[in-house]
């Protein structure tokens, strides 16, 4: 039995990475401006992240497919320095977190993750599955991987859970990846003969197989192999620094490790395109026809520095002389960029090319007209004013006066602007204004002018607005009738017969003229109070003579049908004070009616309820006791008989 447990023990140990080995080892790969590494280590994602922070960097990020492949490379470099069981799930530490308090965003493609190093919400994301909707704790995200290396043939997909802690790292955790940012690469160092090269980062890493070297790395190349082929061993170091703006090369030149007894044979002797040996051994770089050697003697650039299309947006790249040099034009309307590698459009509505309106258009601009003027003609010609007053275009529905670039509307006398814009005309209620009436005792408004009237008894003045005493007025004017209870009374309503005048006040307040003094018309008919309508019967106080002057001229003669309503149409206006005490009785004399009425709906329901409770008691069936008579005893008096008692079986 010990022995199986043992076997089942040592079986257990060989399945499990090699940890000790492991544990100081790591990967790198660099591309563009980042380098990754990518190490062993069962920590939790905040222990992963100090690692990296010491180093001058932070857990990676993983924004793009490009970025993914990066890391995929450098967790491949890694499995290989170790023996993972196959088909057993690893997961290693990234980046992206989502801190206590916040909850899952479902609307965003990060699902309210950010990335430890900072920046926006990218859109490329690679889930395993949803995220959990967990507030109440931290959440961290790892790449989730087999730890075999036919299964890196995908990119690593997403997986979120517990941060871990230093004690309890985390369920699967093998490692973490770190990403470290530069200002530029350099290339990589080629030896023209035997020899290693091994590159120092600046986040510590030593590796003898980069892509591209960070700035600031420092290489070590020792030349020999040992086997006494070439040149004595020795070791020499090269620093990558930044030459020119955003140029980064070694501190060397020329081939190294050159050994006159392999010439080209070795490596190309280092060159990148072509290799000439020389009759003593020596030999050395050359480019193909259209390239030109570099500075370093070993690469090579097209002697036309155009062929590698260095501008951007639209500009035409012209080499310089010699092939060293070339500059970029931009086409008409655009201008070169701060980089002078690129064409942006040129604004030039700043200079105001346009008489009016100017718009900026891509490479170009065009010109408008403002509102209330039209182009001249085909084309961008000058502009004109636009008659929005001509026939057939009037938004006026009287008068429109044409300006420049606009109009103004405006109406007769008698009338007022009206509507949002300003184009209708609203009628003048004259018999109603805030400053009373003009008449002297009653006034009838119509379209764009109005009519005066008297009471009966009296008759209209010669100056067509104030009343006189008529000669069936025997004293002071009787109170006008009610309106709709005129009755049989006798009397007459002199009106006044005007007609609109084609002069007036030029401010539109005075639309009736004093009648003519020397008419030899009679100035007022006789009406009886029985023919004319009630709304020509208005009741008015004493008509007073200080009243504005009118401008029409009455009528010579009119039949009483006429006056009763089918030659004008006369309205009281609502807004006087006999009006307004005339609505007031009629007020009151309907809620008398109405009171009356329900006061004798009332009496009738109680009468009709006590007549109801007496048939009921009638039908109600007798008692035994009720066959039996009984003699009343005879009342020694009797009370005279009340004749004001009701009747009996009524009691209304």
């Amino acid at each position: 039995m010990m022995a199986m447990s043992l076997g089942l023990l040592l079986l257990s140990l060989l399945a499990l990475p090699r940890a000790g080995a492991a544990e100081g080892q790591e990967a790198v790969v660099c591309a563009g401006v980042a380098c990754y590494t990518a190490h062993w280590g069962k920590l939790s994602a905040d222990d992963a992240q100090q690692r990296c922070s010491k180093k001058g960097g932070n857990l990676a990020t993983v924004k793009t497919e490009e970025e993914a492949r990066h890391i995929q490379s450098a967790l491949a470099r890694l499995l290989q320095t170790a023996v993972p069981p196959a088909g057993r799930m690893g997961r290693f530490w990234i980046g992206l977190q989502r801190d206590k308090g916040k909850c899952l965003d479902s609307n965003r493609t990060l699902k309210g993750f950010s990335w430890v190093g900072g920046g926006e919400d990218t859109l490329y994301t690679n889930w395993y599955k949803g995220a959990k909707n967990s507030c109440i704790s931290k959440r961290c995200v790892s790449l989730l991987l087999e730890l075999s290396l036919p299964a890196l043939g995908s990119l690593p997909r997403w997986a979120e859970g517990p941060c871990g802690s230093s004690r309890s790292p985390g369920s699967g955790i093998e490692g973490f990846v770190c990403k470290f940012s530069f200002k530029g690469m350099c290339r990589p160092l080629t030896l023209g003969g035997p020899g290693r090269v091994n590159y120092s980062t600046p986040f510590q890493a030593s590796s003898s197989s980069l892509q591209a070297v960070p700035f600031a790395s420092v290489a070590s190349v020792a030349c020999g192999d040992g086997d006494g082929v070439g040149a004595a061993s020795f070791q020499s170091y090269f620093l990558c620094k930044e030459k020119a703006p955003d140029v980064f090369d070694w501190d060397t030149s020329g081939p190294l490790c050159v050994s006159a007894q392999l010439g080209c044979d070795f490596n190309n002797g280092g060159c990148q395109q072509e290799c000439f040996e020389g009759g003593d051994g020596s030999f050395r770089c050359g480019c193909r026809p259209g390239f030109r050697l570099r500075d370093d003697l070993v690469t090579c650039a097209s002697r036309d520095p155009c062929s590698s299309s260095p501008c951007s947006g639209g500009a035409t790249c012209v080499p310089g002389p010699l092939g060293k040099d070339f500059t970029c034009h931009c086409p008409q309307g655009y201008q070169l960029d701060p980089t002078q590698q690129g064409c942006v459009d040129v604004d030039e509505c700043r200079d105001a090319p346009c008489a009016q309106e100017c718009v900026n258009t891509p490479g170009s601009f065009r010109c408008e007209c403002w509102v209330g003027y039209e182009p001249s003609g085909l084309g961008e010609g000058p502009c004109w004013d636009v008659d929005e007053c001509a026939p057939g275009r009037s938004p006026c529905t009287q008068s429109c006066t044409n300006t420049e670039g606009s109009f103004y509307c405006s109406c007769e006398e008698g009338y007022i602007l009206a509507g949002e814009d300003g184009t209708q005309c609203l009628d003048v209620d004259e018999c109603g204004g805030q400053e009373g009436s003009p008449c002297g005792s009653l006034c009838f408004n119509t379209e764009g002018s109005f009519r005066c009237g008297c009471l009966p008894g009296w008759e209209l003045a010669p100056d067509g607005v104030s009343c006189t005493e008529g000669p069936t007025s025997p004293g002071p004017p009787p109170r006008p009738p009610q309106r709709g209870h005129v009755g049989n009374e006798e009397g007459t309503l002199v009106l006044s017969a005007t007609t609109p005048s084609s002069t007036g006040d030029p401010e539109g307040t005075s639309k009736v003229a004093p009648t003519s003094r020397g008419a030899s018309l009679p100035t007022s008919i006789p009406v009886p109070v029985s023919l004319a309508p009630p709304e020509m019967l208005a009741p008015s106080g004493t008509p007073g003579t200080g009243t504005e002057p009118s401008t029409h001229q009455p009528t010579a003669t009119a039949a009483p049908r006429e006056l009763a309503g089918e030659d004008f149409k006369a309205e009281q206006s609502d807004e006087g004070a006999d009006g307004q005490r005339l609505l007031l009785f009629y007020i009151l004399g309907t809620v008398v009616a109405i009171l009356l009425l329900l006061a004798l709906a009332l009496g009738l329901l109680v009468c009709r309820k006590r007549r109801a409770g007496r048939e009921e008691e009638e039908k109600k069936p007798q008692s035994a006791a009720d066959s039996y008579s009984w003699v009343p005893e005879r009342a020694k008096s009797r009370a005279t008989e009340n004749p004001y008692s009701p009747t009996p079986g009524t009691d209304c």
